[in-house]
């Protein structure tokens, strides 16, 4: 027996995102979509996050502009990439603020914040969910099934990255999720604690692995 958590980054996307939430529907799987600011900013795409949030989704914030990890950033990075997506996502909004940075490839590393990112996320009472299983569906078009299965099975809870991206990779997701199923595994939607290192604004685990110094 093992538990699965589903997310999925970098969109919506026109063309996949609904076959993605028309797989998940299928199986009553509900999930996390970290959405990018600058799609969302698409009255189209935003119908995508909103028909998600409807089928009980959970709407999350993935930078505005998903170009460089912040913690390589300077400035008043964290309104610019935070602030307006979380403005976009708006009434979307899951109510503890969701946030996922962005990994540049899904590295765990002090790449991902700076510590005025980390002051904005607890000042704004954002939630900070990170993951611990990056199957690579992006690069790895039709092996990633095996390797997210071979990762769940590895561990007794995975939070799984999936992306809503064309790149053919989701063609493949409702065989993942029926293999999943057939071994046992059971699919949910809270994040395993471990991969939450900011609830509410409250730092609940060491953050500075994920902290660069610069300013």
């Amino acid at each position: 027996m093992f538990d699965v958590t589903l997310t999925f980054d970098n969109g919506p996307d026109a063309a996949v995102t609904p076959a993605v939430l028309n797989a998940l529907a299928r199986r009553n799987i509900r999930s996390t979509f970290f959405v990018v600011g600058e799609k969302l900013a698409d009255p189209k795409l935003h119908s995508l996050a909103a028909r998600a949030r409807e089928e009980g989704h959970w709407i999350g914030n993935h930078t505005f502009s998903h170009a460089v990890p912040l913690g390589r950033q300077s400035g008043d990075v964290a309104e610019r990439e935070i602030g307006r997506t979380e403005a976009l996502i708006g009434a979307l909004a899951h109510p503890d603020k969701l946030f996922r940075p962005y990994g540049g490839g899904g590295a765990l590393d002090r790449g991902l914040l700076n510590a005025s990112v980390v002051t904005y996320l607890t000042e704004g009472h954002y939630t900070c969910v990170l993951w611990n299983l990056i199957p690579g569906d992006w690069k790895d078009i039709d092996g990633w099934v095996d390797v997210a299965i071979e990762g769940c099975r590895a561990r007794p809870w995975s939070l799984v990255v999936l992306h809503d991206l064309p790149t053919g990779a989701m063609a493949h997701l409702d065989r993942f999720l029926a293999r999943v199923i057939d071994l046992g595994g059971r699919f949910r939607q809270e994040f395993p604690p471990e991969c939450v290192p900011i609830v509410r604004g409250t730092v609940v685990l060491p953050i500075e692995p994920y902290v660069s110094d610069v300013a």
